[in-house]
């Protein structure tokens, strides 16, 4: 389970007023978390490039730097600052960039989680031999959450490929059924940044206190 912190969203408006980096990212690693994202965009979530270094400090988990990687020096800022492994999203990259992206990022050590919207970002993503695939089960354009959406795409993923469900997962039941058609991980934010206890709910939806992975994910 990937957990993350994030302050604000477009469609949430502000999500936890008064919860601090620090507090929040050693919850998640008592409570069992396998990684960590940080939102480091900051004009839609009031992210800090900063926050991964904090982060790093106050964690050890393996941590994902979640934004709207557009160039390159994104992926050196990533690395610098702490990251494990950078998001790319499949809707806002062509294909050379999601392909080039991928390959950079190999050579500074960051895994890379290529996100997916649908079909046909979904088959793009696999010809540039994306390893990693986030289903983001938010529709960007009408802002609707649909879990749907992993089950339909995870389908046409080939076998060992590592699929990361996105958006919208708030229960163990969630979780476990997830886990029963192939997903092999979730990237929940929001019910743990409004959680009253974010460590006990990241046990909860675990089921258990694994141990913390050395990768990105396991």
């Amino acid at each position: 389970m990937v957990c993350e912190f994030k302050r604000s969203s477009p469609s949430a408006g502000e999500i936890a007023p008064g919860v601090e980096l620090p507090d929040q990212v050693r919850a998640y690693e008592e409570g069992g978390a396998a990684a960590l994202s940080v939102l480091t965009d900051e004009t839609h979530f009031e992210g800090r490039l900063e926050d991964l270094a904090l982060a790093r400090e106050n964690c050890s988990l393996p941590i994902l730097r979640k934004d709207f990687v557009v160039d390159r020096y994104q992926l050196l800022e990533a690395a610098v600052s702490g990251a494990d492994a950078v998001l790319l999203i499949a809707g806002v990259l062509d294909d050379e960039r999601l392909r080039s992206f991928q390959a950079e990022a190999f050579e500074l050590d960051l895994d890379c989680l290529v996100e997916v919207h649908d079909a046909a970002e979904l088959e793009r993503t696999l010809e540039t031999g994306a390893e990693v695939i986030g289903i983001n089960n938010r529709n960007l354009d009408s802002g609707v959450v649909d879990v749907g959406t992993t089950y339909e795409l995870i389908t046409d993923v080939p076998a060992g490929k590592i699929v990361v469900s996105e958006s919208g997962i708030s229960t163990r039941e969630e979780l476990v059924e997830l886990e029963r058609v192939g997903v092999d991980g979730a990237l929940i934010g929001e019910s743990l940044m409004r959680a009253s206890d974010p460590a006990s709910k990241v046990s909860e939806l675990a089921g258990r206190d694994d141990a913390t992975s050395e990768h990105f994910l396991p």
